[in-house]
């Protein structure tokens, strides 16, 4: 949503935007609040195609050049948007196709199939990382109609006031770890756990914020608990003041098993909080060498509290906030929202008649 959105607040400025939604929802309330004109394609239930038909209609009725896709479910649809003889149909990766629908069974595999299927049929496909168009390539897409674009973001947002810890019952004294991730197979947080735990060993005073919501909690509270981390790890849901939250913590995590260029990781560094992620997606890009952060291998728990208790000492010495303005001198100099829609412009101009 957040990509989508920065997106389109930027390109309204330079061409008419419309975005195109199956239900009016938050996102299609936070378009609007940014001056973006939606169109509500109402789907019936998750396999209703019969949107397709009112997609072309409303194509053509509105002269539009240029469908743009996002997520599988969007770009399986689009599939059944044709012909498309006036439009341009581009399509952006956010994750590796094989990944979206992790132990979800038949009806994941058929919908991995199925969203393989769309990415290969979009006349140009906008990857968010060169990892993902490498991927994309083995998977038998052309890779002659990929194009990379790395995330930017918005670093003129500054947090609306400062939290206090006490708001969690949180010390001053406490190390805070924030991760920001859907509570979903994909962002691996048993490997956050297991690092935690780790880490507690050597040092009892940390604590991990949860921030997002998703089909695991529960379970995912359970194994907390069964770990004995109920006190450790705080699970705060869905949040709309993330970028308040971040004021509060030390640093910032991220243990996905596939990403694209996460977003999460470029709002720590706007918020000049240190970070340490997995290896996936374009995150090297953000994070060149130590000095920025540290990246480590996926599901590797003992990595990971290593580098927790790295961040630990430098905040008992104090040194850590020298490394999150590092992060963010970097970032907002190479990932700003502007550049990141003047780039997906540049792509349109480039192959839409």
């Amino acid at each position: 949503m957040f990509h989508i959105l920065s997106l389109l607040k930027q390109l309204k400025n330079s061409v008419n935007v419309t975005l195109g939604v199956f239900h009016d929802e938050v996102m299609a309330a936070k378009a609007r609040s940014l001056g973006i004109n939606v169109k509500v394609f109402k789907q019936h239930s998750q396999f209703d195609l019969t949107v397709a038909k009112e997609i072309k209609e409303y194509i053509q009725d509105h002269n539009i050049d240029i469908l743009h896709s996002h997520g599988a479910r969007a770009n399986f649809i689009s599939l059944f948007v044709k012909p498309r003889k006036n439009f341009k149909w581009y399509l952006t990766v956010h994750s590796n196709p094989l990944d979206d629908f992790i132990n979800q069974g038949i009806k994941g595999k058929v919908f991995t199939k199925l969203n393989i299927r769309a990415i290969k049929s979009a006349d140009q496909v906008i990857a968010i990382s060169e990892r993902f168009k490498n991927d994309l390539i083995q998977l038998g897409v052309n890779g002659q109609k990929i194009d990379t674009i790395l995330n930017g973001i918005d670093f003129n947002i500054k947090p609306k006031t400062r939290y206090n810890r006490e708001m969690l019952d949180l010390k001053e004294d406490d190390f805070v770890i924030i991760m920001i991730a859907r509570l979903e197979p994909v962002k691996d947080h048993e490997t956050a756990f297991r690092g935690l735990k780790e880490a507690l060993s050597k040092e009892g005073n940390i604590k991990l914020l949860l921030v997002g919501d998703g089909s695991r909690y529960e379970e995912l509270q359970n194994v907390a608990e069964e770990m004995g981390l109920s006190e450790n790890v705080l699970f705060l849901g869905q949040r709309n003041d993330v970028t308040e939250l971040l004021t509060i913590g030390d640093i910032t995590i991220l243990t996905s098993l596939s990403e694209s260029f996460p977003l999460v990781l470029l709002e720590s560094a706007r918020a000049k909080k240190p970070v340490i992620t997995t290896d996936v997606g374009g995150v090297k890009s953000l994070i060149p060498n130590e000095d920025y952060g540290y990246i480590i291998n996926v599901g590797d728990a003992d990595q990971l509290a290593e580098r927790i208790l790295n961040y630990y000492e430098m905040k008992e010495n104090g040194k850590i906030e020298e490394r999150g303005e590092l992060l963010y001198q970097h970032a907002s100099e190479n990932f700003s929202e502007e550049a990141f829609a003047q780039s997906v412009l540049n792509i349109y101009k480039k192959y839409t008649r």
